[in-house]
């Protein structure tokens, strides 16, 4: 290992220096603490740092979280970066956490149980020994594996905004405008040692899949920029984020009653009032000052609180993950965290707004939907077989099985929705179409809505859409049934 670190070579070193400059990441006599697990970006970025220290007057400290995922290995590297730390006399703090059973007491996936942790840790030492900066080596390559990870969850657009090069100003990625390339060029130039992680190559897990089938495949097939094409996509709707936000934060200041002791009160009526797309903005703000971050909040749990405000009942509850819960009193609508488990009090009251829910249909078979309790089955046949159509009631629809194609989805009923009604030209929101046929408020979210192809083609018990109904020229129909308990 050189002595002096001045005598680095590659052109790492003017990357990071540009990033730290341009997003204003270090200041004179910061105290960083650097998140080192002993694989080549924690470790690339802990001797950067290093040579940035002088420069900046900076204190530096190491942490260290053994997640006991790899038996003797998970050890061997928490002794690599103690010993790493202690050749430049640096302050090196461990700590062993078994994140597998965090993971099934807490019932989260190993990666969620790993963030949390790593979280938490990093927050309690830098905290506890006066660190006002926690850096971590998030570089180009992860930023673009987390931009496809996050698409292909249906995130929005917060979510394909991907990694921030600083959070809270507090979380700084000083990687971030550096390849995986450059960094292990940068170690292998100047003899530095690493561990390697054999399961980051393990592609049972999504990121590794992404990591090395899919990028590989996309550079080689259709985009060989492809990496700096999701960084430029992620920061350009991190800008209109940032944009977005300073026009929705004087709509949530207007809308808000009152916040106070993690309780948030809106109005409904100054809700009702803007365009649905700031409705959801401020339902996510305030859930998030709520929870504390956005993390297992999907789509159908902001559009059920949209339904609550717009023609859920005057008193109702949602209830989200991590014990928030969404509760409408009149004019008001609450957003609070309970102390205990969700699941442990009475949610099934007669004032319980439905939860939402979404189920994939792979092949024709039968689904239970658990939060309406009904049963939905799905049966193939020739149209030769076909019953009387009008003797077989509503909760029975016949469709031409030649029109769809599987998987569909079923779901309940969400803001906006629209579809063709079977015998009428053009299309109708279903909200008009409950108003019409006077379908009870509380009855609305519980009704579940079929979609083929992303198009909706049964409202449940109501009505199938005019393009999929069965015709002179059917040969095959599919036929389902509702039945509620």
């Amino acid at each position: 290992m050189p002595a002096s670190h001045k005598g680095y070579k590659n052109k790492l070193l003017r990357t990071v220096k540009q990033t730290i400059t341009t997003y204003g990441m270090l200041k004179p006599r910061d105290s960083v603490l650097i998140g080192v697990s002993g694989g080549p970006d924690s470790v690339a970025l802990f001797h950067l740092l290093l040579t940035f220290a002088p420069r900046f007057s900076l204190r530096l400290g190491v942490a260290h979280l053994n997640h006991c995922l790899r038996q003797d290995d998970s050890d061997k590297d928490a002794e690599f970066v103690a010993s790493l730390a202690g050749r430049f006399g640096i302050p090196c703090y461990i700590h062993k956490i078994n994140v597998r059973k965090y993971q099934i007491e807490n019932k989260l996936s190993l990666e969620e149980a790993a963030r949390r942790v790593r979280h938490s840790f990093l927050n309690h030492v830098a905290e506890k020994n006066r660190f006002n900066k926690i850096a971590l080596g998030h570089h180009f390559d992860d930023n673009a594996e987390l931009v496809l990870m996050n698409l292909f969850r249906g995130s929005g657009p917060l979510g394909i905004s991907a990694i921030p090069p600083v959070r809270n100003g507090k979380i700084i990625r000083p990687l971030l405008q550096s390849n995986r390339s450059e960094i292990i060029t940068f170690l292998d130039q100047n003899g530095l040692k690493y561990v390697s992680d054999p399961s980051n190559r393990d592609t049972r897990f999504l990121r590794n899949r992404i990591r090395h089938d899919l990028i590989p495949l996309l550079k080689t097939s259709y985009n060989p920029k492809i990496s700096q094409s999701l960084n430029r996509l992620a920061s350009i709707i991190r800008s209109e984020e940032e944009w977005i936000e300073g026009v929705i934060h004087p709509l949530f200041e207007k809308a808000a009653l009152s916040i106070q002791d993690g309780r948030i009160a809106l109005s409904v009526s100054i809700l009702n009032g803007i365009h649905v797309a700031a409705q959801r903005r401020i339902i996510r703000k305030a859930i998030s000052k709520t929870k504390g971050d956005l993390r297992r909040i999907r789509l159908t749990h902001i559009d059920s609180a949209i339904n609550l405000l717009e023609y859920g009942p005057d008193y109702g509850n949602i209830d989200l993950p991590d014990r928030v819960r969404i509760q409408r009193k009149g004019d008001v609508i609450l957003f609070f965290r309970e102390k205990s488990t969700l699941r442990n009090m009475d949610v099934k009251s007669d004032r319980a707004e439905t939860l939402p829910f979404e189920y994939p249909i792979a092949k024709p078979e039968s689904l239970f939907i658990k939060e309406i309790s009904a049963h939905v089955k799905f049966t193939e046949m020739c149209k030769k077989d076909l019953p009387d159509l009008y003797g077989t009631g509503q909760n029975t629809g016949f469709f031409d099985r030649d029109a769809l194609s599987f998987p569909l989805v079923l779901r309940n009923f969400r803001h906006g929705d629209r579809f063709a009604p079977l015998g009428m030209t053009g299309t109708q929101k279903i909200k008009k179409f409950f108003i019409d046929k006077k379908v009870p408020r509380k009855e609305r979210t519980r009704c579940p809505i079929l979609l083929c192809r992303g198009k909706i083609i049964w409202v449940a018990g109501y009505r199938i859409d005019d393009s999929v109904k069965v015709k002179s020229s059917t040969k095959n129909v599919l036929k389902i049934e509702l039945s509620l308990a």
